[in-house]
């Protein structure tokens, strides 16, 4: 699951979510962004700290936002070393297949574990096909290699056809965590505040398991409600 908070870290965690990715997503969900690359290195580290304060055992994934890591080698370890140092991250991600295989393999050489994310890439979704389904098989299937052989421990496969994500997981030794790629994953994850029907446009994917969304508003509305009657507070 992803947090951004020390409040939803603690949640999650009770909850017995093992993995914790404080994501970019924390840009559109919660910092009011139209993408995810406005995101800098130190929101990611702000954020991060915070969910790390607020677990004590789960996994934690620093993001690698947009900017940090694609300039060279040396550029992407001082990202992640940041994110580990002062973010409190566990381990950290990201996008990128085949492209990205020389930071993944650079970063990993530093001593910090990495996870890869291919299929949708947030980031750079503009520059090609936008957010739509990903059916290329070969090219899928080579970015996940790639991605493995660099070191990574792991791999994201956002939005990829279900069938190509089902063969990739079959093709390779690190675990593929999937959203909206499918059943056949080892693993799912979701934006917290889609799932708590907090943000306003989640994907079609996305289930929806609470309305957080309403029930805050209508609390809020009682709220202002009671102190304009002078209900609240009682004498």
């Amino acid at each position: 699951m992803t947090a951004y908070d020390a409040a939803f870290a603690r949640c999650a965690e009770q909850a017995g979510i093992d993995i914790l990715l404080v994501g970019d997503s924390v840009g559109t969900v919660v910092l009011g962004y139209d993408s995810t690359v406005p995101v800098t290195l130190d929101d990611m580290i702000h954020h991060t700290a915070a969910v790390a304060r607020g677990a004590k055992h789960a996994h934690i994934i620093g993001d690698m936002p947009f900017g940090s890591y694609q300039t060279s080698d040396s550029e992407a370890v001082r990202s992640a070393s940041r994110l580990i140092q002062e973010g409190r991250a566990s381990s950290v991600k990201l996008e990128g297949g085949a492209r990205a295989a020389d930071r993944i393999q650079a970063i990993v050489g530093a001593g910090i574990p990495v996870m890869g994310h291919i299929g949708v890439l947030p980031q750079t979704a503009g520059l090609g096909p936008g957010f739509r389904l990903r059916t290329n098989r070969e090219r899928l299937l080579d970015d996940a290699r790639a991605v493995q052989d660099a070191g990574a421990y792991a791999v994201v496969l956002e939005v990829v056809a279900p069938e190509i994500a089902a063969e990739i997981t079959a093709a390779v030794k690190i675990p593929t965590i999937g959203i909206g790629s499918g059943p056949s994953c080892d693993g799912q994850v979701l934006v917290l505040y889609d799932m708590l029907g907090l943000y306003e446009d989640p994907p079609s994917f996305v289930k929806q398991y609470a309305d957080f969304g309403t029930q805050t508003v209508r609390a809020l509305t009682q709220f202002a409600s009671d102190v304009a009657s002078r209900k609240y507070p009682a004498s």
